[in-house]
């Protein structure tokens, strides 16, 4: 997954100490405040005096992190998007198995990369869920790809007030015996985990 530090967080004047998740897009934070921001979101990124600093809408935000990992933060943050195929792995070298309804313009651009679609031997799954029932489901369809150890990306919907949700999702797969690798920013809607077979000790 991306990188991470403990530090202090210092959001519009509330300070506390959180866990920093630089993944794929997107910055999370977790622990004394919770905070999901698109790096679109963000505005005057720069690195000073060890701190992250940038705004998002009128709030002023400061990470803690140090030099070395603030300056190294700034520039993903600031750097252009991968495009989503790339976030996904999706090349014209690619055989992707798609479950569920593709329903975002964004990810059918990304499949349109792929070499093809196959509903068999898939190099890369893509499943859109949005219930614990759908989840279930292309679990169970595509049971012979994971077998065979083709990773499978979780695409569902962002934010509270879900069906399914990162914690439903993540709680279902680790039982499953799979562990999260990636996290990639969908659309403004949607978000995705990526998962692969653990692999036995």
């Amino acid at each position: 997954m991306g990188r991470e530090a403990v530090c202090t967080c210092d959001w519009a004047g509330t300070v506390t100490e959180v866990k920093a998740l630089l993944e794929t897009g997107e910055l999370i934070l977790r622990g004394g405040l919770r905070k999901r921001v698109n790096f679109a979101e963000m505005k005057q990124v720069t690195a000073l005096d060890g701190g992250l600093r940038f705004t998002v809408g009128v709030d002023k935000v400061q990470l803690v992190l140090g030099p070395s990992v603030a300056e190294k933060w700034a520039a993903v943050m600031s750097s252009p998007p991968a495009p989503l195929n790339k976030k996904f792995g999706i090349s014209d070298q690619t055989v992707v198995r798609v479950v569920g309804d593709v329903d975002s313009e964004e990810l059918k651009g990304a499949l349109a990369s792929a070499a093809r679609i196959s509903s068999t031997s898939a190099d890369l799954i893509v499943a859109c869920v949005d219930s614990p029932e759908s989840l279930r489901v292309a679990l169970e369809l595509v049971e012979s790809d994971l077998r065979r150890g083709a990773p499978i990306w979780m695409v569902y919907a962002k934010g509270p007030g879900h069906a399914l949700n990162e914690t439903a999702i993540r709680s279902t797969m680790r039982a499953a015996g799979f562990m999260d690798t990636k996290v990639a920013s969908v659309s403004s809607e949607l978000t995705a985990l990526r998962f692969s077979q653990q692999k036995a000790v």
